[in-house]
């Protein structure tokens, strides 16, 4: 099939577009041609690139009749983040295209009510914020397109994507380099809130394999959302315990309300934290099992290990002593 990936480049896309090619698929790669994959492989070679912004070109009402002139079998698309982008190529591709693929979020969802969160339930409360609003309201716009007998469309919803070349959401729910050199050297690590408050990761390479199983197993697919995530959540406190354990020694934790982490964390981090430890979430991943066969690879502990062997190795990230083995 031909099938388009917007956003090919990037986290998802540099595992998911090589997938495609070795599945005997035509693909082609629409991004702004301003970075490379964080994956290299012989596959790229045989991928057609088309660079174009597609903010401006939605803003200019160009970028779906783009899409469409590629005249695809198949659309995936990775970055896509407000309801009128969305509609606008939902629009120009009904009737012309057989399946879309949205790249979600699990802030779709806020904070849990139950665990684990499944779709379709009252596991969770609405969602807040406006990344997770707008990923919420594209998801249900896409739902109702395909009922209403449109457009063939199928969501997936990815976790805290982990993966080689980018740093992992750590166990403070934020991206702060300093954290991992304060975990590292077995200084006092100050957590906010309880520490039993829930991140649910998963590695670029499984939410690719859920994407290509997607495609495969579209009339399964159709109309559908699905969680994608590592097989098991991870606390505050285990996934720092996990992390002191790469560096040889046990977790120095200090619990400290919010207030006292806001003092002394840049408001940035502060607020990713916040955002990550409020919503506190953990997600089912068996309707992606049962409907897609989804099988993860990795479990958190794994993903964020790879990911801060490669950051270690490529001296993107500075740690007081050298990594361990990750726990099988």
């Amino acid at each position: 099939m031909r099938v388009t990936v917007i956003g090919g480049s990037g986290h998802i896309g540099s595992f998911l577009v090589p997938r495609l090619v070795r599945a005997g698929h035509d693909v082609t790669n629409i991004s702004r041609g301003t970075s490379q994959p964080y994956t290299e492989s012989p596959e790229w070679q045989q991928v057609h690139h088309v660079t174009a912004d597609r903010v401006a070109e939605d803003r200019d009402g160009t970028f779906a009749d783009r899409v469409a002139a590629l005249k695809p079998d198949v659309v995936v698309d990775l970055v896509c983040f407000t309801l009128e982008s969305a509609a606008s190529l939902v629009q120009r591709l009904r009737g012309e295209v057989g399946h879309l693929l949205h790249c979600g979020s699990i802030w779709r969802y806020g904070q849990s009510l139950k665990l684990p969160i499944r779709e379709g339930s009252d596991s969770a409360a609405p969602p807040f914020g406006e990344y997770g609003t707008q990923k919420n309201r594209i998801a249900l716009m896409l739902q109702e397109e395909t009922a209403s007998g449109g457009l063939a469309t199928t969501s997936l919803h990815p976790g805290h994507i982990v993966g080689p070349g980018w740093q992992p959401v750590g166990p403070l729910g934020n991206l702060d380099p300093t954290v991992w050199q304060t975990v590292s050297a077995g200084q006092p690590l100050r957590i906010p809130g309880s520490g039993a408050e829930l991140m649910h990761h998963v590695h670029a390479d499984d939410v690719a394999q859920a994407f290509e199983q997607a495609i495969a197993r579209r009339e399964a697919a159709t109309g559908e959302d699905f969680n994608v995530v590592a097989p098991t959540a991870l606390t505050v406190r285990g996934y720092a315990d996990m992390a002191a354990a790469w560096f040889g020694h046990a977790a120095v934790l200090e619990t400290v309300s919010w207030d006292r982490f806001r003092e002394n964390t840049s408001r940035g981090h502060a607020d990713a934290s916040w955002n990550h430890l409020y919503r506190s979430q953990c997600f089912s991943i068996e309707k992606a099992a049962a409907v897609l066969g989804y099988a993860p690879r990795y479990g958190p502990e794994q993903a964020i290990f790879e990911s801060i062997q490669w950051l270690v190795d490529h001296e993107q990230l500075h740690v007081a002593r050298p990594l361990g083995v990750a726990a099988a």
